[in-house]
């Protein structure tokens, strides 16, 4: 069969997997860029209103969850780190049907405290979950035994203030980002055996010898430019595109920063990235030619950006909430902004989208919920027991949140 038309049943495959109302496979859901195609959620809700469910989780994790039609399924961890679990729930009536601690780790790396052992959110397909703590231990499940099918815990780097980027899945690969303090790399590993298919070390120019800047949490995405598929890849100072069945570099841009964490989103022909803490902050570019393509950034935004929370691509528009609070609509052409609101509070999580609505989740318990429009328009300002560092996931009409102590199940009532 020609490469090409591989390809091309690859992406397609990919797309039309990711776009199924019914499930919410990966970080930031279908294709990593937030948004679903989900009718009917509601705009209110508190915890005597429009909660379906609601269940406990115990240990500390950010991960977020990912559903897979009646399955919902999301990591966990001790405080200290020393187990390292996964449990899958049903998605009907919030129980959980496993809890398996995946890992014992005698001496954990250092975790600083707004971070956990868990941070990384799984990927999910029919029959295996591939679950993710860092360089503590990566591993594939059987998602109706719960068997762990193949591990991995000999990939090492020092994330010095614990792990934050999460695997995809695309052409029977396993793509994961290891951006630590001392060692920086992608790795592509065979989805069925946990094999190292390729791994590629980052080669970029910090311009610094401090790995406290060499640090990134990103999570990287594919997308097709003139039929090709490439791996987008964020790291500190610079993001990459490979080829994703070998390796091989196609393009680099230098844009500086450190603490990346957005996955790329891509749309109208550009690419929008996010450089975090310094560089270029918000860019967009378009992600064709080879070699560096720094010089093609068509615009760079930097006042009120976020460092951990990712944007959102709307039709010809690009909304953000930062850690502080600050809502910003950016003109996704131009890069100029169209209108920004202080909010107030604190964000880690990143919103999601559905049905001309934008959903966001704060540290401190307040959920907002405004239209997706050129103006402000405030829809619902919702509030729980508990605040969020976990993004939302959307699969049917539902809504789950994870906060710090459950996972809810929100749902628009009778």
């Amino acid at each position: 069969m020609p490469a090409v038309l591989v390809i091309a049943i690859l992406l397609a495959t990919f797309c039309s997997t990711a776009s199924a109302g019914e499930v919410w496979p990966q970080f930031r859901g279908p294709n990593g860029q937030g948004i679903s195609d989900a009718k009917g959620l509601p705009i209110e809700w508190s915890e005597t209103k429009n909660v379906r469910w609601k269940t406990p989780i115990h240990g500390r994790a950010w991960s977020s969850p990912v559903v897979w039609h009646d399955q919902i399924w999301l990591t966990t961890a001790t405080n200290d780190g020393k187990e390292l679990s996964a449990l899958k729930i049903d998605r009907e009536t919030g129980k959980i049907l496993l809890d398996k601690v995946v890992f014992h780790i005698a001496q954990p790396q250092f975790c600083f405290d707004f971070n956990s052992y868990a941070s990384s959110t799984p990927v999910i397909e029919e029959g295996r979950i591939y679950v993710h703590y860092g360089s503590h231990g990566t591993a594939c499940l059987d998602t109706k035994t719960g068997e762990t099918i193949w591990t991995r815990q000999d990939l090492p780097c020092n994330h010095h203030r614990g792990a934050g980027s999460s695997p995809i899945l695309f052409g029977g690969l396993l793509f994961i980002h290891f951006d630590g303090y001392d060692l920086q790399y992608v790795v592509a590993l065979d989805k069925a055996t946990g094999r190292t298919v390729w791994k590629r070390d980052r080669d970029i120019d910090y311009g610094t010898s401090d790995g406290d800047a060499k640090k990134a949490y990103a999570t990287p995405t594919i997308i097709e430019v003139a039929g090709r598929p490439l791996l987008i890849s964020p790291a500190a100072a610079g993001t990459t595109a490979y080829d994703p069945s070998t390796g091989e570099p196609v393009w680099r841009i230098r844009h500086g920063g450190m603490n990346a964490a957005s996955p790329p989103l891509f749309g109208h022909g550009l690419l929008y990235l996010n450089t975090a803490d310094g560089g270029f902050r918000e860019f967009a570019v378009p992600p064709t030619g080879t070699g560096d393509i720094t010089a093609s950034v068509v615009w760079k935004q930097q006042q009120a950006m976020p460092v951990r929370c990712a944007p959102l691509l709307i039709d010809d528009l690009l909304f953000m909430v930062n850690e502080a609070g600050i809502l910003s609509c950016l003109d996704a052409a131009t890069g100029e902004l169209v209108w920004r609101h202080r909010l107030g509070g604190h964000y880690s999580a990143s919103p999601v989208y559905a049905d001309g609505r934008i959903y966001f989740s704060s540290q401190d318990g307040d959920l907002p919920v405004i239209a997706a429009a050129r103006h402000y328009e405030p829809l619902a300002t919702n509030q729980l027991d508990d605040g969020c560092m976990a993004s939302p996931a959307i699969a049917g009409r539902s809504l789950f949140i994870r906060t710090k102590k459950s996972l809810y199940c929100i749902e628009q009532g009778e």
